[in-house]
């Protein structure tokens, strides 16, 4: 992205949002934080941003009603709901009043960022990576977050992902061990690079022999995962 986006962070646990204004920020976003869905009305008035993240248990107006009236009023940015709720009804009502995407606590602070990605990429325009990332028979799917070798689904977890993707991005390319842990683990990890290691391993055996023999070690340094299978 050209210019670091904005994002408006509403959420009335303190604490929370403090870790997530600092997370993002980490992370290359301009964030502001409310504490009400009263605030966030008015924040988004004086100076619309480009993704809000909402809390659904809010002290005056609960996110749901707060989403509505942001709809209404014709603000069409892209939406995640944070809530605590996990029933099919409370789904279909943040759905119902617009919101995007939506997230159960307690959820990772990558899961977070990668459904900020994904929604940021739909919505600004052609610099934006493509959300369909192939290489050989790895496809990976940014937008349903989703990663196949074949035609056969792998799970990973969203670490792995964002480790698999960070590779696929830089394929041929070799990555040092610092390189992977600013850019996987972030504001999240304290930097024993032994752990880049370890997660090599996890993808390796998740992905399966033609795609484990294309993530190439490069001893003393770090790793890359090539188009064609290394010899």
């Amino acid at each position: 992205m050209s210019e670091a986006a904005r994002l408006l962070v509403v959420d009335d646990e303190e604490t929370l949002a403090e870790m997530l204004g600092t997370a993002l920020r980490f992370a290359g976003y301009d964030v502001e934080l409310a504490s009400g869905g009263i605030e966030a009305l008015k924040a988004v008035k004086d100076d619309p941003p480009d993704l809000v993240v909402l809390d659904v248990n809010l002290p005056d107006l609960d996110g749901f009603e707060v989403c509505r009236r942001l709809r209404r009023d014709g603000h069409e940015m892209p939406l995640i709901f944070l809530t605590a709720r996990d029933g099919i009804a409370d789904l279909r009502s943040g759905f119902h009043h617009g919101g995007d995407d939506y997230l159960t606590k307690p959820f990772s602070l990558e899961e977070l960022g990668l459904r900020i990605e994904a929604l940021l990429r739909r919505t600004r325009g052609n610099n934006a990576e493509p959300s369909r990332i192939v290489n050989g028979d790895l496809v990976i799917d940014d937008d349903a977050h989703q990663v196949f070798v074949g035609d056969n689904p792998v799970q990973l977890s969203p670490t792995e992902y964002r480790l698999l993707r960070y590779l696929t991005l830089n394929r041929d390319r070799v990555l040092s061990k610092d390189q992977i842990l600013d850019y996987v683990w972030q504001y999240d990890f304290g930097g024993n690079a032994g752990i880049v290691e370890t997660y090599i391993g996890y993808l390796r055996k998740k992905l399966g022999p033609s795609v484990a023999k294309r993530i190439e070690t490069v001893r003393g340094f770090g790793y890359a995962l090539r188009t064609t299978r290394t010899s």
